[in-house]
Formats: structure tokens, C-alpha cells, sequence
């Protein structure tokens, strides 16, 4: 078994769309990024890439090459989870935490579940997803960003002759 620890976090900014764990979440401002700055699926990306010794999510995926510009994070963590099944890697669980002051998530985080894992082709029951706030400390209980923290638990499959 091997254990990986994510992290990301981005700025709010107007005229984006928010995304987050693959949803599009009804809101004023959206996460600034290269990518669509979904931050719950890029610190699962990392908790993954971190379990199972690949790197990170910026070696993959770099923010100054234009064919990721935009690009769904959900097209990325499928290509995360491809490069895991050809090393033999099946994924155990994940577990999220979104820090948002806002918007409130509760009523999106059962949709976030079934995107994540439709994407990692994992059962529901193996992705766990929670949001919270800073309760009004910081950048993030400002109002200014959101932040996601993720741990994936992966088994490297190893056959005997």
C-alpha cells in the first residue's frame, strides 16, 4: 500500500466559471488557472501522483504549455489514473477536503462523488469528499480563493512467477 498527500489552491477572479470536483458550481467568481484550476481534482492528481512516486501534477501538465490551457481538470486526472492502471497501481480511496468560505457545497458535493469516481473508475463509496471554511481567517476566509487538501491510498499490484 502506498499513501499520497495533495494540496492545491487558486484565487477567486470574475468572468470564470467555478469547477470544482468536475461540477460546475453555480457562483459570481470562478478560480483563476491554466487549467479550469478545478483545486479538489489537481490535489487528488497530486495525491495520486505523490502515492504512487510520478511526480506532480505540474511535471505532467505544465501551466506554460498551451495544450493544457483550459482543459478540464476531469480530462486530466483521467490521464493520471491511465498512467497509475499501466503501472499496475489500483486505486484503494481517496479523501478530500474543500476549504471554501464561499459558496456553501453541501449540495454539490454527492455530484462531485459520482464525477470523481466515474473519472477513476472506483466505486462512490471509495471517494470521500468535505467541504469547510476558515472561518473568516485568511485569504481563503476572506472570501479570495479556495483550497483543497487530498490523501489517496493505492495498492501496487504484484505478480508472482
Amino acid at each position: 500500500m502506498r499513501i499520497g498527500i495533495g494540496y492545491d489552491v487558486h484565487p477567486l477572479v470574475d468572468g470564470r466559471k467555478l469547477v470544482l470536483g468536475g461540477v460546475e458550481i453555480p457562483y459570481e467568481q470562478g478560480l483563476y488557472g491554466w487549467s479550469d484550476a478545478d483545486v479538489c481534482i489537481h490535489a487528488i492528481i497530486d495525491a495520486l501522483l505523490g502515492a504512487s512516486a510520478l511526480g506532480d501534477i505540474g511535471q505532467h501538465f505544465p501551466a506554460d504549455e498551451v495544450e493544457w490551457k483550459g482543459v478540464s481538470s476531469v480530462f486530466l486526472l483521467d490521464n493520471v489514473v491511465k498512467k497509475l492502471k499501466s503501472r499496475n497501481f489500483r486505486i484503494g480511496n481517496i479523501d478530500v477536503t474543500i476549504v471554501a468560505e464561499k459558496p456553501v457545497l453541501r449540495d454539490y458535493i454527492d455530484l462531485m462523488r459520482e464525477k470523481v469516481s466515474k473519472t477513476m473508475g472506483i466505486d462512490e463509496d471509495r471517494v470521500s469528499i468535505k467541504a469547510s471554511t476558515q472561518n473568516g481567517l485568511g485569504f481563503i476566509g476572506a472570501g479570495k480563493g479556495i483550497a483543497a487538501h487530498a490523501v489517496a491510498l493505492i495498492e501496487e499490484k504484484v505478480y508472482k512467477s
